[in-house]
């Protein structure tokens, strides 16, 4: 006698969802039996009731194929599920980089941006501080100098005046030295502030020249300093406006060596 091929010991479990499956297969397999059985001029009103109580009935070998072809079926449902799973998860996975990459350099860019504000704010500031203290310098510098201007004083005579119209001619750019000043001098006035000359062709024409370097009116009066005194008799004004004017035409008085 053969074997049962269902016997507990032999058949496969099957789940619940193949079992369903099995049960769908059989039933589709019956009815296709007895529509087959039936003959062409036989009426074709039989009932469902007389359809299911003819026993159906298979073999072993059909029953593992259809079972073969559901778990098959059943299978490469799973195997789709699980690449759909797979790639879902790989797009997540993929955006979510993407996401944090765009952050990262977002914030990398913020942080460039801050530094870069940070570094021109602390360069102004730098700058603002190196103007101010400029600026205080100069002020001081400036008030140093006024404040030796004011606090200086020069000798009453000839050595005075000519030291007194150098500082003068310095602070406005005028060219000349103690000798060049002191030597034209001692020959056109021999030190006289008060010297004048009446007999050249100066005094002929009216204009006599004065003081010490024997300036005439109209040059004394076009080269005069400002902040000397107006009086062309004056000794630092008479030096300062001589020493401007032959700084103009001469280069410096230092260049003169005669009557100029």
């Amino acid at each position: 006698m053969p074997k049962n091929p269902f016997t507990r010991g032999h058949r496969r479990e099957l789940s619940k969802r193949h079992k369903i499956a099995v049960a769908g297969v059989a039933t589709l397999g019956a009815a296709a039996v007895v529509f087959s059985a039936v003959p062409g001029n036989a009426e074709t009103t039989t009932s469902e009731a007389a359809v299911s109580s003819a026993p159906v009935k298979y073999s072993s070998e059909q029953l593992k194929s259809r079972q073969a072809d559901v778990s098959e079926q059943l299978a490469a449902k799973a195997l789709q599920s699980k690449a759909a799973a797979e790639a879902k998860a790989a797009k997540a996975h993929a955006e979510a980089k993407a996401a944090k990459a765009h952050a990262e350099a977002k914030a990398k860019a913020k942080a460039a941006a801050a530094a870069k504000k940070k570094a021109a704010h602390a360069a102004a500031a730098k700058k603002a501080a190196q103007a101010r203290k400029a600026k205080a310098a100069s002020r001081a510098a400036h008030r140093a100098k006024l404040k030796a201007a004011v606090h200086k004083s020069y000798a009453n005579n000839l050595d005075g005046w000519i030291k007194e119209s150098l500082d003068i001619m310095k602070a406005k750019g005028i060219p000349g030295s103690y000798n060049g000043l002191h030597r034209n001098i001692i020959r056109e006035s021999s030190g006289n502030p008060n010297a004048i000359n009446n007999w050249d062709i100066n005094a002929i024409n009216g204009i006599p020249s004065k003081g010490l370097l024997q300036v005439i009116p109209p040059t004394f009066k076009a080269y005069h300093v400002p902040g000397t005194s107006w009086n062309i008799y004056d000794p630092v004004a008479n030096i300062t406006a001589a020493a401007n004017y032959a700084a103009d035409r001469y280069g410096s008085m230092d260049n003169v060596n005669s009557a100029y």
